[in-house]
């Protein structure tokens, strides 16, 4: 029996319901469908105030520490932010600022930003993409950039974004060994 892969999703969004939530339980959908594979989604908002209190990893909680050691030792990270003023917000930078600087080396990560409309698309690759070069992370070239006229009740509606998602969720599984894949199924 093959172990399933740990996907950890890191959503930078302190709302709920959130679009980025959304984006990210619809590619988490689409990576389990083509991968063995569990995905554990944790939400800035859930712990952001404690987070935002602690100047070192040695100030956090417990729990708050399990969720670093949880991104840290995953297969592969989702990391998706809504994009406010220009960029992700803050508290999705001070979580990766406590992650391990050498934790991330190799690790496939794949990006995905939410905002108001398509002119903030960029943040793929101006922001995201930059700061998990950092950690010598191997990004994924496919993200996923949704606008919110791509959401209808918060749920994923475009399908423009809906094949943006399969794509990456295609470009994602070649990463991983056969084993971990699953077959395609094919229509009849």
């Amino acid at each position: 029996m093959t172990k399933p892969l740990d996907i950890v999703a890191v959503v930078g969004s302190t709302y709920q319901p959130s679009r980025t939530r959304a984006l990210v339980e619809a590619l988490a959908a689409e990576l389990e469908q083509r991968l063995v594979a569990r995905t554990r989604i944790l939400q800035i908002g859930d712990f952001a105030r404690p987070l935002g209190q602690a100047l070192s990893r040695d100030e956090l909680p417990a729990d708050i520490q399990g969720y670093l050691q949880a991104i840290e030792s995953a297969d592969l990270l989702i990391a998706a932010a809504p994009v406010y003023r220009g960029s992700y917000p803050g508290h999705f930078k001070h979580l990766f600022d406590l992650v391990g600087q050498d934790a991330l080396i190799d690790k496939p990560v794949l990006l995905a930003a939410t905002g108001g409309s398509d002119r903030h698309a960029l943040v793929l690759d101006h922001q995201l993409r930059p700061l998990f070069s950092f950690f010598q992370s191997l990004t994924l070239p496919i993200g996923v950039y949704g606008a919110n006229s791509d959401f209808d009740n918060y749920r994923v509606t475009s399908p423009a974004l809906q094949a943006r998602l399969q794509l990456a969720a295609e470009r994602a599984v070649p990463v991983f060994d056969a084993s971990q894949r699953r077959p395609l199924l094919r229509a009849a």
